[in-house]
């Protein structure tokens, strides 16, 4: 009885061992089942934020392209804001993905092979336990078989004892050995009890420790080990809805910036581009007059006919700069006559003083790197041991050149649009008043110094106008009042137009450079105008110059300007 209750004891333990062991196994598979759901996800947010990319660079307006052209539109400029966003975007599901291998995939990783490890070892220390209190029993069952088994032999020598002692016919010394042989076995069942006694106790007290401390503890710890299995998933569900969390301020405002895009479309304005853009100029023809057939046949026609009649629109100055014209004048490929007398006289004129804003900001870069080359010269002149002073001349003089020649397009091109503004008709309003800027430097004038932008005055239609008292060809008169000169002489704060990375470091030693490192970030005040060196700011007080060929610039878009087409 007490053997079939023992053998049911050590048969349900080691089943409870078994489901445990399945339930566990089964816990580490649905950990490596959630990681594959994550890594699957994140892997769906790479490819998601791959193609959003590849999308917004396929619709990207192309270099020398129409869509280009088109930018001047705010419909399409709101557009590329919208690709523009697109870029932010999926850079934010690309650290979601980044965000899902970092802080759950690589985790459970780590932590299901510390699982696997824990149960293993749990399982281990109870089948061993197991295995002990079964082997305990065995040796007590062992010990009881031979004490039973003594106690039995000691029985049937008592009993041949007493049998030898009753019969008569026996010799003593038989009976003597028979009693020698009953005490032997009584004493051999008597050390049996002992042992078995004894042995008894021990698997007791063993068996005990095994229901009541071994078994439980081994199982507490299975528990524990589940149950922090189980809080590990959550806190991996949980980071895996944080993440997605985390994104959703920087995607608000990818959306808000495309919101705000649309809202900037405006209607109106593009479509006046267009009717400023391919408005020819031409009057309407006057009233055909009455013809009677029955005097001398007389046609008349309005004083203005379709071929030589004008208009006249306020001038509109092209955001579009080409290259630097070579040698001077970029010539025309087979476009039609110089003056663009092929063209409508709105048309013609636009051309015309597109060319003009042309040459002048060439102009204007010749200028300033006459500029740069004077003040490199005075610091030679102030420093012979760093540079012979006489060999900038040979390139001041082609500069003076460069002037010459193109002071002379600038009045060629004038006279030509003061023909076609001639002969188109007044309107309402005036036209804006328009006087080149190109006259301001001559041969013999002195060296142009960085406060000469502040003698000139911008015109409303963009392009600069000198004071009244100018004359073309000679330098804008200042003003007489000493005061006033003052404010003139006052260095301009430049706006700040980009910013620029230091590639290599420059020990700014001469007089207006600056000292940059490798890896510094600066403002960009003023941009290369031709003479290899860019005007930086490292803070509100330190600037100067530093060589073009050693930082590498980054221009706002807003000073880039928007392209239009005349």
């Amino acid at each position: 009885m007490v053997e079939e209750k023992m053998g049911a004891c050590f048969t349900a333990t080691k089943d409870q061992f078994d489901n445990l062991e399945k339930h566990t196994q089964w816990g580490i598979d649905f950990v490596e089942r959630y990681t594959k759901f994550v890594k699957e996800r994140s892997e769906i947010e790479l490819n998601y934020a791959k193609q959003i990319r590849n999308l917004s660079k396929k619709y990207q307006p192309k270099k020398n392209s129409r869509e280009e052209e088109e930018s001047k539109y705010s419909s399409c400029r709101a557009f590329l804001t919208t690709l523009n966003e697109l870029q932010d975007y999926a850079g934010q599901h690309e650290l979601v993905a980044e965000n899902l291998t970092a802080q759950i995939i690589a985790e459970l990783a780590k932590y299901t092979q510390e699982l696997k490890s824990e149960r293993k070892s749990h399982f281990h220390d109870g089948r061993k336990a197991q295995q002990h209190i079964e082997n305990s029993w065995k040796q007590l069952e062992a010990c009881k078989r031979r004490f039973e088994r003594d106690c039995k032999e000691a029985d049937r020598a008592q009993q041949y004892f007493e049998k030898m002692d009753a019969d008569i016919n026996v010799t003593k010394a038989d009976v003597e050995k028979a009693r020698q042989q009953a005490q032997m076995r009584h004493q051999m069942a008597s050390d049996s009890k002992g042992e078995y006694s004894s042995y008894l106790q021990k698997f007791n007290q063993e068996q005990n420790d095994h229901y009541y401390t071994i078994i439980p503890n081994i199982f507490q710890k299975i528990q524990d080990m589940e149950e922090k299995r189980i809080e590990r998933l959550g806190e991996s569900m949980r980071t895996f809805a944080e993440v997605d969390r985390s994104i959703l301020p920087i995607v608000g405002k990818c959306l808000d910036g495309m919101t705000k895009a649309a809202e900037s479309i405006e209607s109106k304005n593009d479509s006046k581009q267009v009717v400023d853009s391919y408005k020819s100029g031409f009057e309407p023809p006057g009233d055909v007059e009455f013809e009677d057939y029955g005097q001398a046949m007389k046609k008349a026609v309005s004083e203005t006919s379709l071929s030589n009649s004008r208009g006249e629109s306020k001038p509109e100055k092209s955001n579009k700069r080409q290259g630097k014209l070579w040698p001077f004048i970029k010539k025309n490929k087979g476009g039609g006559p110089e003056d663009f007398s092929h063209l409508p006289p709105e048309q013609r004129r636009k051309k015309l003083q597109a060319k003009i804003d042309d040459i002048s900001k060439d102009i204007q870069k010749e200028v300033d790197q006459r500029d740069a080359l004077t003040k490199m010269k005075d610091v030679y002149i102030k420093n012979p041991q760093m540079g012979d002073p006489t060999s900038l001349d040979p390139r001041l003089g082609e500069i003076a050149q460069n002037i010459d020649k193109l002071q002379a397009e600038v009045q060629k091109f004038e006279g030509w649009l003061a023909e076609v503004e001639g002969r188109m008709p007044a309107k309402s309003d005036p036209p804006s008043k328009r006087q080149s800027a190109v006259f301001e430097t001559q041969n013999n004038a002195p060296p142009v110094t960085n406060n000469c932008a502040q003698d000139r005055e911008s015109s409303p239609d963009g392009s600069y106008t000198e004071e009244p008292s100018s004359e073309p060809g000679q330098p804008p008169v200042k003003p007489a009042d000493p005061e006033f000169d003052d404010e003139f002489e006052e260095e301009e704060v430049l706006p700040t137009i980009g910013t620029c990375k230091a590639l290599y470091p420059f020990e700014g030693t001469n007089e207006g450079t600056i000292s940059i490192t490798e890896g510094e970030l600066l403002y960009v005040i003023e941009e290369d105008k031709g003479d290899g060196w860019t005007r930086v700011r490292r803070n509100e007080e330190q600037e100067g110059y530093v060589p073009t060929s050693y930082v590498e610039v980054f221009l706002d878009n807003n000073t880039k300007g928007l392209m239009t087409y005349i």
